[in-house]
C-alpha cells in the first residue's frame, strides 16, 4: 500500500462535515472541569475556560468516528499496513474568544500532513497531523493542530540488568524552576510566590496568572500536606526505579498541590511529610512519607 498516496487522497478532500457537540456550553460541565484541574478562578460563570474547547465536542465513551473523519481514515490505512500502535506527540491550540454559556459548538477536521516512515525509540512509524476548527455557527472560535505517531512496535530487546539507583531521570531545570531545585539541595521545599499579589503557585512559571507580575519570589513550605490523589505505576519501567511505585498528588498545608513519589501504602487524605534524597552533588529529589504525627 502506498501510504503517501493514500494520505494525499484524504488530504485533498479537505475538512470533514461539521460534527455538532452533544450539549451546548453549560455551567455544570464547566464546574466539573474546574474542580478536576483545581482551578478556582471566579470568572467562569458566563464563559468557559478556553482550554475546555475540545471537551464540548468529544464523542463520549461509545462515540463512533464519522465515515469522512480524516484521522479515522488515516488510522485505518496505517493499521492495515502494520502500524498498529499509536501515541500522541503534541497538540497546539489557538483561541479566538471566550465561549459563552449556551453556545452550541461544532467541529471540522482536515488532514494536514503525514510524514514517514521514521525510526523512533518506539519503533518505525508515521507522524500524522490533523487540524481541527471549532465553530459557533459560521464563526471560527478555536483551532487545534494535533499530531500522533502511528508505529509498528519494535521487537523487544534482551533483558538488561536493573539500573543503579543513581541512574534516575533528571528533571528539566530552567530559570523558572532553578530556585526550587536549589531549595531541595538545602532541605527546603520552596513554593513560588508572586512578588505582586502574593499568589502561591506550583508548578512555577514566569508570570503570575492572577495579576501578570513577572518577578516571583518564594515561600519555604513546612513540608506537610495530605494525599489528594495517587496512582500506582506498574509499567513501563523507569530508570532508577523498581516497579511498582506510588506517585501522589499532595495538597500542601499552604494550599498548592505538588506531585511526588510516596513511600508506603497510600490512601486519600493521608497526612504526609516531605523527604529529601540526595542523588548526587547536583541533584536532590523531594518525595513523601506518612507523617510521624499522623
Amino acid at each position: 500500500m502506498d501510504i503517501e498516496k493514500e494520505a494525499a487522497r484524504i488530504a485533498e478532500k479537505g475538512e470533514c462535515a461539521p460534527r455538532l457537540a452533544r450539549d451546548p456550553v453549560n455551567l455544570p460541565m464547566i464546574n466539573n472541569w474546574l474542580e478536576a484541574i483545581g482551578d478556582q478562578h471566579p470568572g467562569y460563570t458566563k464563559v468557559a475556560p478556553p482550554a475546555m474547547v475540545q471537551v464540548w465536542t468529544m464523542a463520549g465513551l461509545h462515540g463512533q468516528r464519522t465515515l469522512d473523519d480524516p484521522l479515522g481514515a488515516m488510522m485505518k490505512i496505517l493499521d492495515e499496513a502494520g502500524f498498529t500502535s499509536v501515541v500522541a506527540t503534541n497538540s497546539d491550540q489557538t483561541y479566538h474568544r471566550y465561549l459563552k454559556v449556551g453556545e452550541h459548538l461544532s467541529v471540522t477536521t482536515s488532514l494536514e500532513d503525514v510524514t514517514g516512515p521514521k525510526k523512533t525509540g518506539l519503533g518505525e512509524g508515521w507522524f500524522v497531523t490533523t487540524r481541527s476548527t471549532w465553530w459557533v455557527g459560521d464563526e471560527p472560535v478555536a483551532e487545534m493542530r494535533f499530531r500522533v505517531l502511528k508505529f509498528r512496535p519494535a521487537e523487544k530487546a534482551a533483558p538488561t540488568p536493573e539500573p543503579q539507583a543513581t541512574q534516575v531521570i533528571r528533571p528539566s531545570v530552567n530559570r523558572d524552576t532553578q530556585y526550587f531545585w536549589d531549595g531541595c539541595q538545602q532541605g527546603e521545599l520552596r513554593i513560588q510566590r508572586c512578588g505582586g499579589c502574593g499568589l502561591l503557585r506550583h508548578p512555577p512559571g514566569p508570570m503570575c496568572p492572577e495579576c501578570g507580575a513577572t518577578k516571583p519570589k518564594y515561600l519555604v513550605s513546612d513540608g506537610h500536606g495530605v494525599v489528594y490523589s495517587y496512582v500506582v505505576h506498574h509499567h513501563p519501567q523507569v530508570p532508577g526505579k523498581q516497579t511498582p511505585f506510588v506517585i501522589a498528588l499532595i495538597e500542601l498545608d499552604e494550599g498548592v498541590r505538588m506531585l511526588g513519589e510516596l513511600d508506603g501504602e497510600p490512601s486519600i487524605g493521608q497526612r504526609v511529610e516531605v523527604v529529601f534524597t540526595k542523588v548526587d552533588d547536583e541533584l536532590t529529589m523531594p518525595s513523601w512519607r506518612p507523617s510521624a504525627d499522623r
